[in-house]
């Protein structure tokens, strides 16, 4: 009877331990960052797929954390106004942004005006009853879209996180803190990666604009998978790198990932990101159906994915091609000769089904309203994957 009585509290034990153990285990985040737009209402969006919403943007200005644009304030009230349906939702601000960072160096750079800023994002957070922030600093200690930076940009941003976690672990509530980090490694050289993930829930790597207009030849600019400078052989792109000072392999997904986890970052605090938009190029050489080929500098900029599948995907001279290595998509039309490089619902399943299959934090995406708002969108994709057993 007493060997009994052990048995029952050693299963009862195991049983606790178990529920403790699936109750600790984070959910699979899902990220949109979001800017209001006319031809996306607010009831069209499917919350019930998302964790976090990232209302963006806010910038650094007069050392606090404000609008440029007053007439974003009552769109993010009306935002928020949806948890009351999906209690399960998040709803973040980010601040910054390319071309919004102007005011992050010369703030972070003062220890009374990094309090400043600290304590106006804690007062927003409250006032527009939100559940965290995103910092959105491109870049710290580097150049950026006509930011101001400095070395000392690299110890700043750390303090700058460990005040806002400080600020934000006072409300009481659980709040979640997270920054959007670059898609390549110089980026981390200029930042104390480590000791800022000690205060950030999650990394947003930004796993887009990998490629642009200032490179010296097309790719892909989102790609997931990795591959190195021997792939190219044979294209002008594998003449271009190897006549570089820095011969580093292409950029990608996996390989910033494997990056990160190598200098120490754990895997359930990164979140990669999908582009639901595409970059084009014009003037480009059919041959590799205009992969890897040289940049005559006729750059024709971004397109959101909602126009990409509508107007050009296999449509008006457009094909499109799969790269196995990459495992990405990209059009070209060898009349035009306009080559594209995006996101679809095959290269985002496939990063979800990464996300999961490496135990990361999570995927997110910029930006939710460039997507389709019909079945088959990116965000339908990525919800099959993530529900998926």
């Amino acid at each position: 009877m007493k060997a009994l009585k052990i048995s029952l509290v050693l299963i009862s034990s195991l049983l606790i331990f178990s529920f403790c153990s699936s109750k600790e285990k984070k959910e699979l985040a899902v990220m949109a960052y979001y800017v209001p737009s006319k031809n996306y209402p607010l009831e069209s969006i499917p919350f019930e797929k998302l964790t976090h919403i990232i209302f963006s943007f806010t910038e650094v200005i007069d050392n606090e954390m404000k609008f440029k644009n007053e007439l974003s304030s009552q769109k993010l009230k009306d935002l928020v106004a949806y948890k009351k349906k999906h209690p399960h939702l998040k709803v973040m601000i980010a601040c910054g942004g390319w071309g919004g960072c102007a005011g992050f160096s010369d703030m972070a750079n003062n220890p009374k005006l990094r309090q400043k800023f600290v304590k106006s994002t804690i007062d927003f957070i409250k006032e527009y009853d939100l559940d965290g922030t995103d910092m959105d600093w491109e870049y710290p200690g580097m150049r950026g879209a006509g930011n101001t930076f400095r070395k000392e940009d690299t110890q700043n941003f750390t303090a700058l996180m460990k005040e806002l976690r400080e600020g934000l672990d006072a409300t009481g509530k659980d709040m979640t803190l997270t920054f959007a980090s670059a898609g390549w490694e110089r980026y981390y050289d200029h930042i104390e990666t480590l000791e800022v993930m000690k205060y950030a829930d999650y990394m947003n790597i930004m796993t887009y604009d990998l490629a642009g207009g200032g490179s010296l030849f097309t790719g892909h600019h989102t790609n997931l998978g990795a591959f190195t400078l021997n792939d190219l052989k044979g294209t002008p792109a594998y003449e271009a790198i190897s006549n570089s000072k820095q011969k580093r392999n292409p950029k990608s997904a996996e390989s910033i990932v494997e990056y990160c986890k190598n200098l120490g970052v754990k895997p359930e605090q990164i979140v990669i990101g999908g582009a639901f938009y595409g970059r084009g190029w014009k003037g480009v050489a059919p041959e590799n159906n205009g992969l890897y080929q040289k940049n005559k500098g006729v750059w024709v900029g971004w397109a959101k994915y909602a126009n990409i599948r509508d107007k050009y995907e296999n449509k008006g001279g457009f094909v499109r091609y799969w790269d196995t290595i990459a495992k990405a998509p990209y059009l070209y039309n060898a009349k035009d000769s306009i080559f594209i490089s995006y996101d679809d619902p095959e290269s985002v399943k496939l990063k979800t089904k990464y996300v999961k299959k490496n135990d990361l934090g999570g995927i997110m995406f910029w930006q939710l309203t460039n997507d389709t708002q019909q079945k088959n969108s990116l965000l339908d994709a990525i919800h099959q994957e993530v529900v998926k057993n």
